[in-house]
């Protein structure tokens, strides 16, 4: 009894395939390795004012910069309501957690376009360009001392 056995071989085209993504990997890693880098952006640079924001018996807020004494903005009773939300919830959380408000709020400009607003007690930090450029504005003000053109 002779047995004949077929000649089984591996198919070919699956076989070049590998062969080559093998190649084809191997030339992607050296290209990458060869590439210079895309230089990195310059880091944005920063305009930042630190500020406490004090509640008034008339239902006003004084904003006061905490290194400059002369610096003072006084928001009447009944507007400004989107500075006067957050600052509440800025607020509440500090005395949630039993923190006063001796520490500064600190708003911060960058080059970037961005402005934020960071409770450096607790670390929260809100993105304000988030809630559009209206409201960037009530905050932007801010940054620039009473009687002097932004």
């Amino acid at each position: 009894m002779s047995h004949s056995h077929a000649h089984e071989s591996v198919p070919r085209i699956p076989l070049i395939g590998a062969g080559a993504l093998v190649i084809a990997s191997l030339v992607l890693v050296a290209f990458v390795r060869l590439v210079p880098a895309p230089a990195e952006a310059p880091a944005a640079t920063v305009v930042a004012r630190e500020l406490h924001f004090d509640d008034r018996e008339d239902g006003g807020i004084t904003v006061r910069d905490a290194r400059d004494p002369a610096y003072v903005q006084v928001l009447p009773a009944g507007q400004d309501n989107f500075v006067r939300a957050t600052m509440r919830g800025f607020a509440r959380e500090r005395r949630r957690a039993g923190i006063g408000q001796e520490t500064p709020f600190r708003l911060s400009a960058r080059s970037d376009g961005r402005l934020t607003l960071e409770d450096p007690t607790n670390g929260r930090v809100v993105d304000l360009e988030a809630f559009g450029s209206t409201n960037v504005t009530s905050f932007a003000r801010f940054l620039t001392p009473p009687g002097q053109a932004r």
